[in-house]
């Protein structure tokens, strides 16, 4: 909405440590392109601990807690719940489930929003999926238990409104202003929270439609790397970045800038996690039987002796050769015919 009226964000001028971080990203995105192609099996285990942890830091910086031993099952299994906290739990992951299969079809409107918003409240309140009632000023709690009105959102009848302008403007920014994408999700995410549509939950859905946008313009990392858990780890950075960049929103002179830098550095920390890990799980250089070994282990569909040569092009065909048959005799590998271009199955 304010950061997508006129020309304000076409005709804005990013410092240079936005502009390095962009160019950053751009380079680890290229990154996790490679890894992604040529590493599959490695990243399930990385899946699988975002998704936990996503669901977990996302809905605890909202207070939202539920016990440790019933975390994993809740999000990966069929586990019922038995509770309110664990009916968030699931909703939010049934929301990343949704934007991890769909996110190329999901169009940004105000309906797509307020979806986000029903699956991430379990569903069940009385207000998921609906846009506030009543006035929610964001308080700030000093240590002397003083308190303070921090910022004041739109009030409840303007929010149909301001939600419908911001989703056109987001979407003309991107669509025909050729804006940076970075700094249009960017900018969607400061402006919905300067809105604060929801009752509550409004944290909650910021997290999920920055993936979805992200994800829509080829920054995949949050599958792999929680960037919930880095936004909970750097909550005090969070909150002061958000503070800065929504004073004087309302007349829009605020300065993205502080909120810009802050989801940028997020991103690209994550990138470094996410290459550092992946890089732990590769085998050493000098072992030639860990190279086959990790091309067996991530190649994917039947193959024949030639694609792990590919793989491991300073690897002998008999230490190749030598390795399958080993494999094969530990039952973790068939042959799928016989002869020199006979093809071979992981078991």
């Amino acid at each position: 909405m304010m950061s997508f009226r006129g020309t304000w964000l076409k005709d804005i001028r990013p410092p240079l440590s936005i502009v390095w971080l962009i160019q950053s990203l751009a380079e680890s995105k290229g990154r996790q392109q490679l890894f992604e192609n040529q590493s599959p099996q490695i990243l399930k285990t990385l899946r699988e601990a975002a998704l936990i942890e996503s669901a977990e830091s996302s809905n605890r910086i909202e207070g939202v807690t539920v016990d440790r031993k019933r975390l994993k099952p809740l999000v990966l299994g069929n586990t019922k719940p038995i509770d309110r906290s664990e009916e968030e739990i699931i909703g939010y992951r049934m929301a990343l489930n949704w934007i991890h299969k769909d996110y190329e079809k999901i169009p940004i409107t105000p309906e797509t929003i307020l979806r986000l918003h029903a699956l991430a409240q379990g569903g069940t309140s009385g207000d998921a999926g609906r846009w506030k009632t009543s006035p929610n000023d964001i308080i700030e709690i000093f240590p002397d238990g003083k308190r303070s009105v921090r910022f004041r959102p739109l009030s409840p009848d303007m929010v149909p409104d301001a939600m419908n302008e911001l989703c056109l403007g987001y979407r003309e920014s991107v669509d025909q202003l050729n804006i940076p994408p970075l700094l249009a999700v960017a900018s969607l995410i400061l402006d919905l929270l300067c809105v604060h549509p929801f009752r509550d939950g409004n944290g909650r859905v910021s997290r999920l439609l920055t993936l979805l946008e992200l994800y829509r313009h080829g920054y995949i990392i949050g599958r792999y790397i929680s960037l919930e858990r880095h936004v909970e780890e750097t909550r005090a950075d969070y909150y002061e970045a958000l503070k800065m960049s929504s004073m004087k929103w309302h007349n829009g002179r605020h300065d993205p800038f502080p909120w810009f830098g802050y989801l940028l550095s997020t991103l690209r920390r994550a990138y470094g996690e996410f290459e550092d890990r992946a890089e732990r799980q590769k085998p050493k250089r000098g072992s030639k039987t860990g190279q086959v070994e990790y091309a067996l282990q991530n190649i994917i569909g039947p193959f024949g002796i030639a694609d792990i040569e590919r793989l491991c092009p300073n690897v002998s065909r008999d230490s190749i050769r030598n390795a399958m048959n080993r494999w094969r005799d530990e039952g973790k590998l068939k042959m799928l015919g016989k002869g020199r271009d006979a093809r071979w199955q992981k078991k």
